[in-house]
């Protein structure tokens, strides 16, 4: 597997996140389009695995593919960036500003935005044969998940809001590891197992993924799905983008920093 020590693959996440912000908008702008478009396969490819076999497990199990898929190629998600480039800010990388960091964000969500919903499209377009059919039964799944998650939340008020933020969390804490785990090997199947294991867990236990989001909403609101796009931005695109954002950078980015990067002094022997 080539495994690579966590104080070497922790400076390589902050040399990832500096790159990262100096990459021309362009680049970005590919690179997190496609990294959009080929989640929003993967998420389509496991829900209809799910809905074929009745395995949630297996489609959480392959879903991954995708994953690993698009970061092997070099594409970014939102998810990814929100953990590696604050850590070049914190390391005090010359031409590194909070503005910058904040404009790379929005070129990636519109990067991803725009790719998922392309891929959107183009499913919604497939299961009603060209909207003149209704969708089948993967595509009732997909517009029963739009609808659970945004009006699900929304009949609890606060509690559902804080419910889908710490969802938010809990998924790209695992979604971070991930993004790690592609730099702790120096072989492709080593970097390929990292990757899977920790975004399967967050796939089976239905954590929210604000990328995957882009894809699962607009899809189901083209298939007839029974909320608003304001429905879909409060109760789930605002909150699991915040959760992502806390929980990527606070259990994964600032904690391999703190203790690989900036290791504390060792204890002193009496």
């Amino acid at each position: 597997m080539s495994y690579i020590m966590p104080s070497e693959f922790a400076t390589k996440m902050v040399d990832a996140g500096e790159s990262k912000l100096f990459m021309s908008t362009r680049d970005v702008l590919i690179r997190s389009y496609m990294a959009g478009a080929i989640l929003a396969l993967a998420a389509v490819f496991a829900i209809t695995i799910t809905v074929q076999t009745g395995s949630a497990l297996l489609g959480a199990v392959l879903f991954p593919v995708g994953f690993i898929m698009l970061y092997l190629m070099g594409f970014d998600l939102l998810t990814g960036v929100f953990v590696l480039t604050p850590l070049a800010l914190l390391d005090r990388r010359p031409g590194v500003t909070a503005s910058g960091i904040l404009r790379h964000w929005g070129l990636v969500f519109c990067g991803n935005f725009a790719g998922a919903l392309t891929v959107a499209f183009m499913m919604a377009f497939v299961f009603t044969m060209g909207f003149s059919m209704e969708p089948g039964e993967v595509g009732e799944k997909l517009s029963g998940i739009g609808e659970a998650r945004t009006l699900g939340y929304a009949e609890y008020g606060l509690a559902g809001w804080v419910t889908i933020f710490l969802r938010g969390m809990l998924c790209n804490w695992m979604v971070s590891m991930g993004v790690v785990g592609a730099m702790i090997s120096t072989n492709v199947s080593g970097k390929a197992i990292a990757m899977w294991m920790p975004v399967m867990l967050f796939f089976y236990m239905g954590f929210e993924h604000s990328v995957v989001n882009m894809f699962l909403f607009p899809t189901a609101m083209l298939m007839g799905g029974d909320f608003s796009v304001m429905d879909y931005m409060l109760w789930n695109e605002i909150p699991t983008a915040l959760g992502n954002l806390v929980g990527g950078l606070a259990f994964t980015g600032l904690t391999l920093y703190a203790t690989h990067v900036r290791t504390a002094p060792k204890r002193v022997h009496i």
